[in-house]
């Protein structure tokens, strides 16, 4: 499986969008989060995609009520803002957490 991918000192994955797609395919226990904007998120989302703001101050509350046991696929823009989400996810304790490289605009190529 991609867990034997994670690099220790990041604490998460970079995935491209080909080994992103494959991985919600073979997975069975995710949640895909979306930490983009609301305006973002009604232009266009990933299928049963979940929102959170990163940048709203509502990412951190979620954070605290999300299942550890879970595997979190994590998407933005352009991967920036995505990748500090995965920080602060590997940051409190979540150990399966995977970054879109390139965010939502590589998905839509």
């Amino acid at each position: 499986m991609l867990f034997n991918l994670f690099k220790r000192n990041k604490g998460y994955v970079d995935l491209s969008a080909d080994k992103f797609r494959e991985a919600l395919i073979t997975d069975s226990n995710f949640v895909v989060l979306d930490v983009r904007t609301s305006e973002e998120f009604k232009a266009g989302h990933i299928k049963d995609a979940r929102k959170a703001d990163f940048l709203s101050g509502e990412f951190a509350a979620k954070v605290d009520t999300m299942d550890k046991e879970k595997t979190y696929y994590v998407y933005c823009r352009s991967g920036a803002r995505s990748a500090m989400a995965c920080k602060q996810l590997t940051k409190a304790g979540f150990t399966k957490v995977f970054n879109l490289s390139g965010g939502y605009s590589s998905w839509l190529r």
